[in-house]
């Protein structure tokens, strides 16, 4: 039996990218997945078709994680199409680099709430069904401990998010759910590739310092997402994962 056979699971931001390959992973391991996505359709739909056609379960749902009667939808679908939540995976997230001198007050404000607010809507909307067992997955980042310059809203909200982790194993662990955090290192996806970062001179940078010699791929991240949402990982909680290769 595969490890996640019965279990439904939302991923957020599923349209491409670690989203894409995480709802991938979790279908390979019998899960039945809602494919959330902001603007991505097309994408989340050819996700959507390759799991099925693999043999999985998969539905495709819009929705802004920002907004709270979206991110309940996006929650809720999981139950009217699947029956039930077990696993959710917040992994919706903006990213913009710029010097303290250019950043605005927009920049923080979209980051903030996808990057922070969405992951807290969704969590209190996905509480109310996880039951024991229930697995909460956030995708935050390495740069937490990197501290690269030109970050400084970014990594603030993926440190946010490491706190939010620790604070919802505590409060969410007498009912048995875990919380954990991934911290993926420089990752190769689309978006990665359009912001200019594989090819260039930070990514040789980067895996210069990284002992494993490489960039990350989308697998690797879901691996890790696919061994915090099973039972393997069930002695695990409050926990910030570092993928990375070993970049530190």
């Amino acid at each position: 039996m595969s490890k996640l056979t019965g279990k439904v699971a939302v991923v957020t931001g599923a349209s491409k990218g670690i989203g894409a390959a995480i709802a991938k992973a979790l279908a390979a391991e019998g899960a039945s997945v809602v494919a959330n996505y902001a603007s991505g359709k097309a994408g989340a739909e050819a996700l959507v078709q390759s799991i099925i056609q693999a043999g999985g379960k998969a539905v495709a749902v819009q929705g802004d994680v920002s907004n709270a009667a979206q991110a309940q939808g996006v929650i809720e679908a999981a139950v009217k199409h699947f029956g039930r939540l077990d696993i959710l995976v917040n992994n919706s997230g903006v990213y913009d680099f710029s010097p303290i001198e250019a950043l605005t007050e927009e920049q923080y404000h979209k980051m903030f709430n996808v990057n922070v607010l969405g992951v807290l809507l969704t969590t209190q909307a996905a509480a109310k069904h996880l039951g024991e067992g229930g697995s909460i997955i956030n995708i935050s980042s390495a740069v937490t401990s990197l501290l690269p310059p030109q970050s400084a809203i970014y990594t603030g909200t993926k440190g946010a998010v490491d706190a939010i982790t620790g604070v919802l194993a505590n409060e969410l662990g007498p009912r048995k759910i875990r919380v954990n955090a991934i911290n993926p290192g420089i990752v190769e996806t689309e978006g990665t590739h359009a912001a200019g970062f594989i090819g260039s001179e930070f990514e040789s940078g980067a895996v210069a310092q990284t002992p494993l010699g490489r960039t990350g791929q989308p697998g690797d991240i879901a691996a890790v997402a696919v061994f915090l949402a099973s039972d393997d990982a069930r002695w695990i909680t409050g926990e910030k994962l570092v993928a990375s290769g070993g970049l530190r």
